[in-house]
């Protein structure tokens, strides 16, 4: 197929690098100058990638980006060929995303919300889960692409409903990994090695995803970014604007959004989410590392 690829980051550069290894013919364009795809063509502006594209790839920041993107100057919106879909694979507000979907639809275009989790590692390797918003018929157009990137394709329902569920699957990472934080601060000050406390974990109901992914890095210290400290902020950003226009409370999530602010004041908003637990060693006067 042909497609255009918008934004270049930490997940988009492998996404559109796996798009071009499956034969698609791909047009990539990025913010910043200078990245590029091997086997990919490169555009100066988003209505530039855009021409004759079948289908429009988006994974950029945020909703300001994906707003920019899509109806700047020299933006998608003028140049796009009517009966394109545009996918957006950025985490943004849901709200938003049915706003873009239907003043595209305007046009004569379709649209998917299509976000992400997998983290760099699934980016690279094409393992990649997508929750969709969008149309069965166009999700099953767009399936030899979700392919060439992933392993699971989850519709959620229309448009806006796969942001909503990435928001929901964040939230829950958010609390998983600060709870995982604070019991590994707390042992670790009662006199618990902390490889020791995660083998239990692991054994127990308790063990996750989250702590499974997480504990190698955090018990090295590495909080090197695989999701920045800062994307996450911004994501919980999105949760507590779409819970209040939804009048539902969030109070646990407020609380981490609190963590996430110091976080951020103290020089963390680059490292890994993972990087507040360097919060709560400095608070309780310890350090959380294996021993080996």
């Amino acid at each position: 197929m042909r497609v255009a690829f918008l934004g270049l980051g930490i997940m988009g550069r492998p996404m559109a690098a796996n798009l071009v290894k499956a034969g698609n013919e791909v047009t990539v364009w990025n913010r910043t100058p200078g990245r590029q795809v091997e086997g990919g063509q490169s555009a100066a502006t988003p209505a530039e990638a855009v021409q004759n594209a079948e289908v429009v790839w988006m994974c950029v920041s945020d909703t300001k980006a994906v707003e920019a993107v899509l109806f700047g100057a020299q933006g998608v919106e003028s140049s796009i060929t009517p009966g394109a879909i545009v996918v957006d694979s950025s985490t943004i507000s849901p709200s938003a995303t049915v706003r873009f979907a239907e003043r595209l639809r305007a046009r004569g275009c379709d649209y998917v919300d299509a976000p992400i989790t997998g983290s760099k590692i699934g980016a690279e390797n094409a393992q990649l889960i997508f929750m969709v918003g969008g149309s069965e018929n166009t999700i099953a157009t767009l399936d030899p692409l979700f392919r060439a990137m992933g392993k699971t394709v989850v519709r959620m329902g229309d448009v806006g409903k796969g942001e909503s569920a990435k928001l929901a699957l964040n939230l829950m990472i958010a609390l998983i990994y600060e709870g995982f934080a604070e019991g590994l601060t707390l042992a670790t000050k009662l006199g618990v090695e902390p490889e020791t406390l995660v083998k239990l974990i692991q054994s127990t109901m308790v063990r996750s995803g989250v702590v499974d992914y997480k504990a190698p890095f955090v018990l090295r210290h590495d909080f090197s970014p695989n999701f920045p400290l800062r994307l996450m902020h911004k994501d919980i950003h999105l949760m507590l604007d779409a819970a209040k226009e939804a009048r539902v409370k969030l109070p646990g999530l407020e609380t981490v959004d609190e963590i996430y602010e110091v976080a951020t004041e103290e020089g963390q908003a680059d490292l890994d989410y993972a990087s507040t637990l360097a919060l709560l060693e400095k608070w309780a006067g310890i350090e959380v590392k294996t021993s080996a």
